[in-house]
């Protein structure tokens, strides 16, 4: 978890300055408006430099990255190790020689020495939170408490072995648009820019360029704009990203960008059962691994990577801490369908409840994998339907006026024939 310093107020008005840990900024305004505070400023705390003879620090070997199938394949070998008896500190070693990441070496190398000197393995492992997320540092602090440091890195291999395995889902299924959309603009940017201007050059010969088709005299206008002016949309190009970037990367802009997300056509539904599928899966590991319900919806609050969804789970962690039941505050949110608030329900009454989210989320990765494919199935005729459909317009718009200064040229000839 990351260090923050706060400014808050409380009902007196007496201004308290403190330094907490916490999963992100939203979680400890949230944290501290929950003990009457009102919130002044929050901001990320700078690490403390490390004391001598130790080499651990936050954020070190910045360059490169972690992929999850190397966090998978560190949480398995590290999990048998440590059931078969191997020494912590010796585990730390043999991962270090073992890992095929240069990245994930150093900081394994860190790790090791903070854990040496007498540091937790979980409080190491919150030096690098864009490595380990809240899921991870969180399973593996249940584990050390509840001395099942092994189970707690098994149930997290398999977590990261599904997630990995969902992503790489996504990813293949996009690969095959995305390549068609590049070949389409490179199409239309090759017609436009080099072969155009050699038919307005025939157009110019045969002296009907002022009397050409509208369709033509727009596919000549945007011609001309991107042979001569193509700088300027380059300029837009980036100055449109960045402003949506900036915007995006604010608290109202996020929040927005994410229901977005949600309620977008098509890709909102699958966006929808991806968030549902993580929050199940995260939450059942986390509760199977002995992590108490509030810690660990606040932890899954921060992991499905969707403000909307994290609000109402969080809304949801308040009114449990009031006694209400998990599934009462998901239902009012409407973010969560009747099946799997049912299935909430019947867990919390049988005492099942990591295994019925469990189950949740087996179903909707099934989802997504059934959404994906006949995403992809219905993706592809349309795309090349859209790229037919416009390659056709600029070929019709360069050849029907020469179809039209053949036709004029043969009436020409016959009525000089008849006369």
């Amino acid at each position: 978890m990351a260090t923050y310093n706060y400014v808050a107020k409380d009902a007196l008005g007496k201004v308290i300055t403190g330094t907490t840990e916490a999963e992100n900024e939203q979680i400890l305004v949230r944290r501290l408006r929950e003990k009457g505070y009102w919130v002044q400023k929050v901001s990320a705390a700078r690490a403390a430099a490390p004391a001598a003879g130790k080499r651990g620090r936050k954020g070190g070997f910045s360059f490169g990255r972690v992929s999850g199938r190397d966090l998978a394949v560190f949480c398995r070998q590290f999990a048998t190790m440590i059931d078969a008896g191997v020494s912590l500190v010796r585990c730390l070693a043999v991962l270090e020689e073992q890992s095929t990441s240069s990245k994930l070496r150093g900081i394994i190398r860190e790790i090791q020495v903070a854990v040496e000197s007498g540091e937790t393995l979980s409080r190491s492992l919150a030096r690098w939170p864009n490595v380990f997320g809240n899921l991870f540092i969180g399973l593996v602090r249940a584990g050390e408490v509840g001395g099942v440091l092994d189970d707690a890195l098994n149930r997290l291999a398999t977590f990261l072995e599904e997630n990995e395995r969902l992503r790489r889902k996504i990813k293949s299924a996009m690969t095959y648009p995305v390549l068609v959309l590049i070949f389409a603009l490179g199409v239309v940017i090759g017609l436009v820019t080099f072969v155009l201007p050699q038919f307005v050059q025939v157009f110019e010969d045969l002296g009907i360029k002022k009397t050409l088709p509208a369709a033509t005299q727009i596919l000549i206008q945007i011609s001309n704009f991107v042979t001569t002016k193509w700088y300027y949309l380059i300029i837009g190009t980036l100055l449109t990203l960045i402003a949506v970037t900036q915007y995006v990367h604010t608290r109202f802009g996020r929040r927005q960008y994410h229901w977005i997300k949600l309620k977008v056509p098509i890709f909102g539904k699958l966006n929808h059962k991806i968030a549902i599928a993580r929050f199940s899966r995260t939450l059942s590991t986390l509760l199977a691994s002995g992590v108490p319900i509030l810690q660990a919806l606040e932890t899954v609050s921060g992991s499905v990577d969707n403000d909307v969804i994290s609000d109402a789970i969080l809304s949801a962690r308040s009114a449990i801490r009031e006694g209400e039941q998990i599934g009462d505050p998901l239902q009012r949110s409407g973010l969560f369908p009747p099946m799997v608030i049912q299935m909430i329900a019947i867990g919390e009454e049988t005492g099942s409840l990591d295994s019925m989210l469990s189950k949740i989320a087996d179903f909707y990765e099934a989802e997504v994998d059934a959404t994906l494919g006949s995403l992809t199935a219905a993706l592809e005729p349309i795309l090349i339907v859209f790229l037919g459909g416009i390659v056709g317009f600029i070929v019709i718009s360069m050849f029907l006026p020469l179809i039209q200064a053949v036709q004029q040229l043969q009436g020409g000839m016959e009525q000089s024939g008849g006369d």
